[in-house]
């Protein structure tokens, strides 16, 4: 059926809706991601991979509206630009390619919402309404499909090379154990080239920027295992931006150590598990370092490195942020508005049992010092810090990872102390 564009009238009505469109509150974009993003636990529990669907999401929206801005009423062209064509690639090679359909139509199926909203403000004569939405469902039903088509033909003529190398071999494999499949430690360890009868430790690698090369990343994969003197390590290609690593039988494993090896990347950020044996252990390493990585999105921490013993209480405290928050600022009252040094200093001393010695020689400061730092962080907190100490702790140690807050405890130490680095 030919394409005709509609009445003068309802192209007027179509351009100034796709202004309003383009100019959609972060309420509405919150809303469409949150949708889209939820739709698979794959793409909610990969912070990477939840950034790349957003990406993709506000790139469709745009192309489209400024489509409509420029001609109201034109077939809309397929949009195989950057972010929807990265958003498909790293889905193929997770093996999750199925899922970009799923994720289109609820994309789809939330822009509509919105475009019912603005088209029912901008006129209420019953004729235009119901030419404005029949010319809109048409188009953008047409430029999902063509989209869609576009992308899947692309990818296709890359398939060979993104689901059939050694990495996507081996992220196959990775896949099955981590959902538990009944696969034999042999014929895994054959098709990893990795033993899995041994202590592993498990990190990934990631970054923040998703445009661009990232050979930074394999840089830090490198360096990292290198420098905690792994046995043998194993990389997996999780998506252009992020990287899994295991490592077998690691030493030296410290914070101090991690972060040196991460300055030959910058951009790198890198989230590590604890260490567990077996393939029961290397499942759930990696878990913990998702989830560490999951808290640091979260949060929205600029923190580089963390390991997951120092984010595992703020993990669960801070699942619901509005009520962490809620909880900070009850405990902590002036408090959190202070200095990092307040903060980490008070920290340091609940940390240290509450010793005035021990803490100053942790933060390499005179005792008398500490003393008035702690006298005047006491001060700010509403209620008496010796009822309180284990509530003002873990709200301080929340508070560390929300973005920049609070400061890293002056003093190097090693990571198995137990005291946040």
């Amino acid at each position: 059926m030919a394409w005709q564009l509609p009445s003068p009238r309802i192209r007027e009505l179509i351009r100034e809706g796709a202004r309003i469109a383009l100019n959609a509150g972060p309420e509405w974009i919150d809303e469409l991601d949150r949708s889209t993003v939820s739709a698979n636990p794959a793409i909610a529990n990969d912070p990477v991979l939840a950034k790349v669907v957003k990406r993709a999401n506000r790139a469709n929206l745009v192309h489209w509206a400024a489509a409509n801005m420029r001609d109201p009423g034109a077939p809309v062209p397929a949009n195989l630009g950057g972010e929807p064509l990265r958003m498909a690639r790293d889905l193929v090679r997770r093996g999750l390619d199925a899922l970009a359909l799923d994720v289109y139509r609820i994309g789809q199926y939330m822009a509509w919402r919105l475009w019912m909203e603005i088209a029912f403000d901008l006129t209420s004569d019953p004729q235009e309404l119901r030419e404005l939405l029949d010319v809109s469902a048409r188009s953008v039903n047409e430029f999902i499909e063509a989209t869609l088509a576009g992308i899947a033909a692309q990818v296709q003529l890359e398939h060979d090379e993104l689901t059939r190398g050694t990495h996507a071999e081996r992220l196959e494999v990775v896949g099955l154990i981590l959902d538990g499949a009944p696969i034999a430690r042999e014929r895994a360890e054959t098709r990893l080239g990795y033993p899995l009868n041994l202590a592993h430790t498990a990190a990934i690698v990631w970054s923040d920027e998703l445009d661009g090369d990232h050979s930074n990343l394999d840089r830090a994969t490198d360096a990292f295992s290198h420098a905690v003197g792994s046995v043998q390590p194993l990389t997996v290609v999780a998506s252009a931006a992020s990287r899994w690593v295991w490592l077998a039988e690691a030493s030296g494993l410290d914070i101090d150590t991690v972060e040196q090896a991460m300055d030959c990347a910058p951009g790198a950020r890198i989230a590590i598990g604890t260490t567990a044996s077996g393939t029961e252990g290397f499942r759930r390493s990696h878990l913990e370092a998702l989830t560490t990585q999951r808290t640091l999105a979260r949060l929205q921490s600029d923190q580089r490195v963390a390991f997951f013993s120092d984010v595992q209480m703020v993990a669960l405290i801070t699942q619901n942020p509005e009520a962490a928050r809620e909880f900070i600022t009850s405990t902590l009252g002036e408090l959190e508005a202070a200095s990092p040094e307040l903060q980490a200093t008070l920290l340091t001393f609940i940390n240290e049992q509450c010793n005035a010695s021990r803490a100053a020689k942790r933060l390499y400061t005179h005792r008398n010092t500490l003393l008035r730092r702690i006298e005047s962080a006491q001060r700010l907190l509403p209620r008496p810090l010796t009822h309180t100490s284990v509530h003002v702790a873990v709200a301080l140690e929340a508070l560390q990872w929300h973005g920049s807050k609070i400061g890293k405890l002056s003093s190097p130490t090693n990571h198995d102390d137990g005291v946040p680095a």
